[in-house]
């Protein structure tokens, strides 16, 4: 049996009561800071109604360890945890545990568990925003606070493990690019064609929504590297290269299994001089050009036929 296990075993063997979040916390608005009190570097971050800091400035309204979640904007409902002094602005607001009843970090998690609920309660045509009522009326487990101090130890261990994971899937992604851009770039004895010289470059076919299902064998690309849903048929091969044109434009796939190609996704087939998993890695290194050339609305400077 778990330390965990111990805990709830001994403190609450009938279970846990489930409270409004608002009678166990004080939830407040921070205050206007304008624009123009700003910096790009200072003493204190100011957050306002984004995933990160707008600023700094050189005071603060609130002190270290604090929760926040956006009021305004189109992050209406993210929840951060501050470690710094900070100054909250107006479109944020500040969680204050009453320490009586809730642990602060416990309060931090299960509100972080709830994030994409509360984004989805945003509100109104222009600038979304979230009313304190979403926040206050969250129901939550309280167990006594021997347990949620337990609870609390278990969720950070694990908040740091993922973070040093990130950290290093982060270094090893660059050395990875790093590598594969060396290994990719030859001299001028190497000689360069063009892609249609190589390669068949071919649009896919429209599929209606109501034809896919949730799973199936043969996954359909449209927009972005999710497939969009399953079909019944394929109509490109495995191990094929596809770019997608529309949406997610410029992300370069690679399928190992057979797919359908929707007609915002163009598909590469390889000459007999090309391997299509050297094709993959090759345009790879080429995909900041294609993206340069979706700012420019031109998606892919390439031939684009649809396929029969």
């Amino acid at each position: 049996m778990s330390r965990l296990d111990e805990l709830i075993a001994e403190l609450c063997p009938d279970g846990v009561e489930y409270v409004k979040l608002g009678d166990v916390i004080k939830l407040e608005k921070g205050k206007q800071l304008n624009k123009e009190f700003l910096t790009e570097q200072g003493k204190y971050p100011a957050y306002n109604g984004g995933v990160t800091h707008s600023g700094f400035t050189d005071k603060y309204n609130y002190d270290e360890n604090k929760i926040i979640i956006s009021q305004g904007g189109a992050s209406a409902g993210f929840v951060n945890f501050v470690k710094t002094k900070f100054w909250a602005n107006a479109h944020c607001y500040v969680v204050l545990p009453i320490e009586h009843y809730i642990n602060n970090r416990y309060a931090y998690h299960f509100i972080k568990s709830k994030q994409t609920k509360l984004m989805d309660k945003q509100h109104g045509a222009g600038i979304p925003a979230l009313r304190s009522s979403e926040i206050n009326n969250l129901k939550i487990p309280l167990p006594p606070l021997p347990v949620q101090q337990e609870i609390v130890r278990i969720l950070d261990n694990f908040t740091e493990l993922t973070a040093e994971l990130t950290a290093e899937l982060t270094a090893r992604r660059k050395q990875y690019e790093y590598y594969r851009d060396l290994l990719l770039t030859f001299d001028d004895d190497v000689p360069k064609v063009r892609l249609d010289k190589v390669t068949t470059i071919t649009r896919g076919v429209r599929v209606v929504k109501s034809q896919l299902t949730e799973t199936g064998t043969y996954p359909v690309f449209q927009n972005s590297m999710t497939p969009l849903g399953y079909y019944e048929k394929s109509n490109f091969n495995k191990n094929t290269v596809f770019i997608i044109g529309a949406g997610a434009a410029g992300e370069i796939g690679y399928s190992k299994i057979d797919f359908w190609a929707a007609d915002d996704c163009y598909c590469l087939t390889c000459s007999d001089r090309l391997q299509s998993r050297f094709l993959y890695y090759a345009i790879l290194c080429q995909k900041s050009y294609l993206l340069s050339r979706v700012r420019r609305a031109r998606p892919y400077p390439i031939n684009r036929r649809r396929k029969k």
